[in-house]
Parts: C-alpha cells; sequence; structure tokens
C-alpha cells in the first residue's frame, strides 16, 4: 500500500511536518506501507501557476499524482486565521475533484493555542466530506504545549490505528472484487436460467414468481 503525507508547514524544522511523520510512523506501525511526502512549501510557485495557466508543472503533476494514486491520505496545516492556510487550500483546489472519492484521510492540524483546535472540525472535516473522502473519526490538533505533553501520544495512536484499519480494510476489498468471477447465465430444465457469480446463485424474479402460481 501506498501512504502520502500532505504537509503544509512553512518553516524548517515544521511542527507540522513533525506531526505528519509522527502520524505516518504509527500509521505503518500497524499496516505496511510505502510514505510519500509532499512538501506543499516547495510547490507553492507551481500551485500559482497552476492557477492561472491551468495545467501543473512537473513537481506539482507528480504530487498530484502521488495524492491521487495513494491508498490512504495524511493531511496536516497549521492555523491560519482560525482555519487552514492558503497554501493548502490551494494545493487541493488544484486536485482533480474526484482524486480523493472513497480514499481515507487524517485530518491534523497544529497551531499556537488549544483554542484553534476545533478547526479540525469546522473546516479540515468539511473539506474532505465535499471532496467524498473517508475522513477517520479521530484528528489531531496539536498546540505548542502539546508536545511532550500527556494526551498527543494517545491521540496519534488511536487517529493512526482508524486510518491503518480503514487502508487494510479497503485494499483487502479490492482483492475481494478482482476475484470475483463473471457473472454467466446457465440453462436450466424448462427453459429457466441460474445467474451463477461470485460463488453463489441468483434466482431470477420471473422463476420465483412461477413458481408461485397454482398448477
Amino acid at each position: 500500500m501506498k501512504l502520502v503525507v500532505v504537509s503544509a508547514g512553512l518553516s524548517v524544522p515544521s511542527s507540522t511536518r513533525l506531526l505528519g511523520d509522527r502520524l505516518a510512523n504509527a500509521t505503518v506501525e500497524r499496516a505496511s506501507a510505502d510514505v510519500q511526502v509532499v512538501e506543499l512549501r516547495d510547490l507553492a510557485v507551481e500551485i500559482a501557476h497552476n492557477f492561472t495557466t491551468g495545467f501543473p508543472g512537473p513537481a506539482l503533476g507528480a504530487a498530484l499524482d502521488a495524492v491521487a494514486s495513494a491508498d490512504g491520505l495524511i493531511v496536516v496545516t497549521p492555523v491560519f486565521s482560525a482555519s487552514y492556510s492558503g497554501l493548502f487550500k490551494s494545493f487541493f483546489d488544484v486536485l482533480d475533484p474526484d482524486a480523493l472519492t472513497g480514499k481515507p484521510v487524517l485530518v491534523a492540524a497544529t497551531g499556537g493555542s488549544a483554542r484553534h483546535s476545533l478547526v479540525l472540525e469546522h473546516a479540515l472535516r468539511p473539506l474532505f466530506a465535499y471532496l467524498r473522502a473517508v475522513v477517520v473519526p479521530t484528528g489531531v490538533y496539536a498546540a505548542s504545549e502539546d508536545w511532550g505533553a500527556e494526551g498527543l501520544v494517545e491521540r496519534i495512536d488511536r487517529a493512526a490505528g482508524e486510518l491503518a484499519g480503514l487502508m487494510t480494510g479497503l485494499s483487502a476489498g479490492r482483492a475481494a472484487s478482482a476475484s470475483v468471477s463473471v457473472s454467466v447465465s446457465v440453462p436450466t430444465q424448462g427453459g429457466a436460467e441460474l445467474v451463477r457469480g461470485g460463488g453463489f446463485e441468483v434466482v431470477p424474479f420471473e422463476q420465483q414468481l412461477a413458481a408461485l402460481r397454482p398448477d
């Protein structure tokens, strides 16, 4: 499986990137996956050009392809003006609107105060629900005072476990779907047909009605 971390941190080092890395590490401990990090700071110019030209540059195109092909996403943004950053939103504005449909996404954010923790619920979760992603129940917010304090590790572990479970379940579901045989119609006595496929038989509705008619 492939796990992609989208980090909108601006500084180096970045607490936003640090949170993304910790979430990714906790996730791959529970579900084997290759991790790729997309640093939006490095793509800022190409994102702006995409808005004016309608075409992504090489680096941005590769990042968009990575997100679209991922089995799961971890998205992390710093809080700006009580919401996600403009750079973070701009990246998902240039992403294909259908790229995240059905994809597991773990939302996370960093900020200077615990007062901004609701950004997960009033900004991030609605954005990815609109994009038809499957947002894991637990979001992770890390204020400055949370680093090294009790509670953050537990939230990271719980959210990572939920993401790993979704990724594993969806991956297994795709494998099972690929192994299902194609349905075929099999003639039976009296001209009726049974539709066979996927290890079970489906009796056509007309045949079921005929069986109920009195002789």
